[in-house]
C-alpha cells in the first residue's frame, strides 16, 4: 500500500535533484566558454596591437629618405679668385678667415674685409661671409631635406628680423638651389649706412648664407644696393655648386636640378620601343626558310631607301 507512493517521493526527488544541477552545469558552461573567448579576444587585439605598432614603427623608419648630401666642402674655397677680386678687391687676406665650429661636418662659415682707402675723398668698405649648414636625415626629426628647409625658413626670419633694420625687403629668387631669398635692409652705425644683403639658398640638404655688406665711409658715396645684391647671388651660387661638387656632383645648383626631366624619359621609352622592333625584325628574318627571298627582299629594300 505505502510502495507506490514511496517511489513517487523518491522519483520527485531525483526531479528536483536534476533540475537543481541543470542551471549549475549551464552556468558553469557559459562562465567557462566566455572567459575562454574573452581571452582569446584581449590576446588577439593585444597581438594586433604590437603588429599594428611594429607596422608603424618600420613605416616611420622606412618613410625617412636618405640625405642627398654627406658632406660640405671648406667654406674657405667655395668662391673663386674673381669673386673674391670683385667683392671684396682690398682684403687683406685672401684666403679669408674661417669661424669656430664644433662639428665642420655639419657646418662652417668663412669671411673677409676690404677698406678701399680714397684718402680725402673717403673710402669703400666691404664685408662677406659665407655660411655653409648641412643637415642629416632622422627618424625623429624628419628627412635632411626637411630639416633644411625648416632651417633655410628660419635664416630668412631672422635676417628679416634684425635690430634696427630699415627698409627691409625680402625677394625670392629663382635659378639658385630648390629654394632662394634675398633680404636687403638698410644699417645705421656711427652715422654711416651699411647697405646689407643677405643671400639664403636651400639646395638638397645643405643651407647657403651669404652675408655681403657696403657702405661708403668718411664721405665717399653709399654702394648701390642692387648691385651689392647680384654680387651676393653670385656668391651664393659658386657656394651651392661647391656644394654639388663636393659630393661628387658634376652638375650647377640651379632650381630642379634634382628633377629628371620628363623629355628624357619619353625619348629613353622611344629608342627602347624602336630597339625592340628592330630585334624582333632581325629574329623574323634569320627564321625565315627562303633564304635567297629574303636576300632579295633585303636587297630592294636597301636600293629603294638609297633612291
Amino acid at each position: 500500500m505505502h510502495r507506490p507512493a514511496q517511489r513517487k517521493r523518491q522519483l520527485r526527488s531525483r526531479l528536483l535533484v536534476c533540475a537543481a544541477a541543470v542551471p549549475v552545469i549551464l552556468v558553469a558552461g557559459c562562465s567557462s566558454d566566455s572567459g575562454s573567448d574573452s581571452g582569446s579576444d584581449a590576446s588577439k587585439k593585444d597581438s594586433g596591437a604590437k603588429a599594428s605598432a611594429s607596422a608603424k614603427s618600420g613605416d616611420e623608419s622606412e618613410s625617412v629618405e636618405k640625405a642627398a648630401y654627406a658632406k660640405l666642402p671648406e667654406p674657405c674655397d667655395v668662391l673663386s679668385k674673381k669673386t673674391l677680386e670683385d667683392l671684396v678687391p682690398q682684403a687683406k687676406d685672401k684666403s679669408g678667415k674661417a669661424g669656430t665650429s664644433s662639428d665642420t661636418a655639419l657646418r662652417g662659415s668663412c669671411s673677409w674685409d676690404s677698406l678701399d682707402n680714397n684718402g680725402v675723398d673717403g673710402s669703400q668698405f666691404r664685408w662677406l661671409r659665407v655660411s655653409l649648414m648641412r643637415f642629416e636625415s632622422d627618424a625623429s626629426l624628419g628627412s635632411g631635406a626637411k630639416r633644411a628647409q625648416d632651417s633655410f625658413a628660419k635664416q630668412v626670419a631672422d635676417a628679416q628680423a634684425t635690430k634696427d633694420a630699415k627698409n627691409v625687403k625680402a625677394e625670392p629668387v629663382q635659378g639658385v638651389g630648390e629654394q632662394a631669398t634675398l633680404v636687403r635692409y638698410d644699417l645705421k652705425k656711427d652715422k654711416d649706412t651699411f647697405k646689407q644683403q643677405t643671400f639664403v639658398t636651400r639646395v638638397e640638404n645643405a643651407v647657403i648664407t651669404v652675408d655681403f655688406n657696403g657702405a661708403g665711409l668718411a664721405g665717399d658715396k653709399t654702394p648701390d644696393a642692387g648691385k651689392l645684391g647680384k654680387d651676393a647671388q653670385k656668391a651664393a651660387k659658386e657656394a651651392a655648386d661647391a656644394v654639388v661638387a663636393a659630393n661628387g656632383g658634376g652638375g650647377k645648383a640651379s632650381s630642379g636640378a634634382s628633377e629628371k626631366p620628363k623629355t628624357d624619359d619619353k625619348k629613353s621609352d622611344d629608342k627602347n620601343s624602336e630597339d625592340a622592333k628592330s630585334d624582333d625584325k632581325k629574329s623574323d628574318d634569320a627564321t625565315s626558310d627562303d633564304s635567297t627571298a629574303d636576300d632579295s627582299d633585303a636587297k630592294k629594300k636597301s636600293g629603294s631607301s638609297k633612291s
